[in-house]
């Protein structure tokens, strides 16, 4: 009987780790086929990019609301959930040949992502306090490990089988997870309960719908539209009314006074403006490897090439991870988020010297990865310090939130530089050198900035960090307390 909790504690972590690269995985799984999908799916090319955005806008709403839900009723229930949702979406996925149940299939997909921040919360729960610096490490890398492999193996799926392979494959990935975590993690008991706050549900749901579809089709639509101005507009007001609400009701979704504590808003602000550096490296080395030879920049390779190029940089984001443990512990998060930011800016700066051969773009998606991994690692440290067990998952949800913000922000810039800095090869209007290297120094700046922010954040004792990783109870306000004694 007393074996039990071992095996499952010693499983736990690989177990919520091959979760979250699944998730991951599918967030590039469709990438191979975008040029292809207007002909799949007989729609037009602007319809089709919604196969993208619907993921994108999805994965927003359900990041937040998914990581609350697990702190109220359970984070294992709200991962398999989650895990489900996956399966569901690569099935419906699978079957379609028609754009409508395509778009249904990516948006239900999108729908996992609180799969990470779930994990990364079940850890602090259910690990030895010994143990969860590298495993939540390992788990915040996932995301970056996912998206790296993802790429080659999407593309040899699509290059040797039926597109809906691609779906099925992804299905079939969902089920053994889900059968993996259901076997193998347990249920914490640490719980908030209280009721959901679904008018701020709404009303945060509204706001980044509307910001990151203003942001994703800004571009086709013209930044100066009325559609694109009035939903930045609604953004806006949205979540302006969100911030009121939550600030008064007694049970909500996100708890502003902790997220306004020093420790918490710069390491968001940091995540955010860092998931804006490190999207520039998979928006520019794909192109730089595919581009034809004759743009004389362009280094040729096929879809699958490049895959395997980046391939590595995922391998090297786990390797970086027990590193991004150890200086944690050592150093403190802070100082592991610094360097973390510092390596990725120096990964850029390479970069934009060398992309005339495939081996130096191996070797600069290496250095972005190995900073990748030591970062990604330190941010959920960073806000399992500041914030108490009871608001874990939520906390760590809206950190992913605001990296996939940084990220989001980072396609709509770099696509507006990629379409203005251009060359005409053939007829074809291409992106030139120059806007390549106008994107890597931008995310350079982005990094060097996230350093900046994080050099702010306050700095605690490393004992502090892993042997008291969240404020008691008896030292928060008296509104608060209030909240807490309702729930």
């Amino acid at each position: 009987m007393s074996a039990a909790p071992s095996v499952r504690t010693g499983a736990v972590v690989p177990v919520l780790a091959s979760a979250g690269i699944t998730v991951a995985l599918m967030q590039t799984l469709v990438i191979p086929l975008v040029p292809e999908l207007p002909r799949l799916l007989h729609a037009s090319a602007a319809g089709t990019a919604w196969a993208i955005t619907a993921t994108l806008l999805a994965a927003a709403v359900a990041t937040p609301i998914m990581g609350r839900l697990g702190d109220m009723y359970g984070k294992r229930r709200m991962l398999l959930i989650s895990v489900g949702m996956l399966v569901l979406g690569s099935v419906v996925a699978a079957l379609s040949s028609s754009l409508v149940p395509m778009i249904a299939g990516r948006a239900l997909q999108g729908l996992a992502a609180g799969v990470i921040p779930l994990g990364i919360s079940i850890m602090r729960d259910e690990l030895p306090a010994e143990k969860v610096g590298t495993a939540v490490a390992q788990m915040s890398a996932s995301l970056g490990v996912g998206g790296a492999l993802g790429l080659p193996a999407a593309a040899l799926l699509a290059e040797n089988f039926n597109w809906h392979t691609l779906f099925w494959v992804s299905a079939g990935l969902g089920v053994i997870v889900f059968g993996l975590v259901l076997r193998f993690v347990p249920e914490s008991s640490v719980r908030s309960g209280g009721r959901f706050d679904l008018l701020g549900g709404l009303g945060l749901s509204t706001g980044l719908i509307s910001l990151l579809l203003a942001i994703s089709q800004g571009s086709s639509w013209g930044w100066t539209g009325g559609r694109t101005l009035g939903l930045f507009a609604l953004a806006v007001v949205a979540l302006l009314a969100w911030g009121w609400w939550e600030r008064r009701t007694a049970e909500p979704l996100v708890d502003l006074r902790t997220t306004a504590r020093p420790q918490v808003l710069l390491t968001n602000l940091a995540s955010m403006v860092f998931g804006f550096a490190m999207f520039a490296m998979s928006l520019v080395l794909p192109q730089l490897l595919q581009m034809p030879k004759a743009t004389g920049f362009g280094l040729g390779q096929s879809m699958l090439a490049s895959g395997l190029v980046m391939g590595p940089s995922g391998l090297v984001m786990l390797v970086a991870a027990p590193f991004s443990a150890k200086i944690s512990s050592t150093r403190g998060p802070k100082v592991t988020l610094m360097l973390g930011a510092l390596v990725v800016a120096a990964g850029y700066g390479v970069g934009s010297v060398l992309m005339s051969s495939v081996w130096e773009l191996v070797l600069v998606s290496l250095l972005i990865g190995a900073g990748i991994g030591l970062a990604y690692g330190a941010m959920p440290a960073l806000i399992m310090s500041a914030v108490p067990v009871s608001e874990t998952a939520a906390a760590n949800s809206f950190n992913t939130l605001m990296r996939s913000i940084g990220t989001s922000v980072s396609s709509a810039v770099a696509g507006v530089i990629l379409a203005n800095l251009t060359i005409s090869l053939g007829g074809y209007t291409l992106p030139s050198q120059s806007g390549f290297r106008v994107v890597l120094l931008i995310g350079a700046g982005a990094a060097l900035t996230a350093l900046v922010v994080a050099s702010f954040i306050p700095a605690r004792r490393a004992a502090e960090q892993t042997t008291a990783p969240a404020p008691a109870v008896a030292e928060r306000s008296v509104e608060d307390r209030v909240g807490l004694a309702d729930s």
